[in-house]
């Protein structure tokens, strides 16, 4: 019987080639997949725009770490902080138009990328293969 590989390090394999191209094309934008989250995130919220504690919660990290995030980003013009008109305790941040254009860019790379992924697979392989990774994700809650 040839070797047998692990499901679990080929998934590992693959997602590390995938965030490798990832990190590259980021760095190409001088940006980081955590600010790209911070930016989908942001650009799919309700008017485009969310507090600091929802994108702590959307991003699943640290408020120290999402500052973080968000600093870089308001320097760059990506976005912009403000105080909520109602409790100036609560900073909000929306996504800028430049950042909206960042968005899109890292949308078409991202199927870009994807489509490089399954381009071996025909399009019922996709479908099996799609449905079985949720699977595996769901079993895992």
């Amino acid at each position: 019987m040839a070797d047998h590989v692990s499901c679990g390090i080929l998934m590992k394999q693959i997602g590390d080639e995938m965030q490798k191209r990832a990190d590259n094309k980021m760095r190409s934008w001088d940006m980081t997949m955590a600010q790209a989250g911070a930016l989908l995130a942001l650009n799919d919220a309700p008017e485009k725009q969310l507090s600091m504690k929802q994108l702590e919660k959307a991003l699943c990290i640290a408020q120290s770490t999402t500052a973080g995030i968000i600093s870089r980003l308001e320097q760059k013009g990506l976005v912009e902080g403000y105080a909520d008109a109602e409790d100036k305790r609560i900073k909000l941040v929306r996504i800028t138009q430049v950042g909206i254009d960042r968005v899109l860019e890292t949308k078409r790379d991202m199927i870009h990328s994807e489509e490089m992924l399954l381009s071996g697979l025909t399009e019922t392989e996709r479908d099996i293969l799609y449905s079985l990774l949720k699977k595996i994700k769901d079993s895992l809650k």
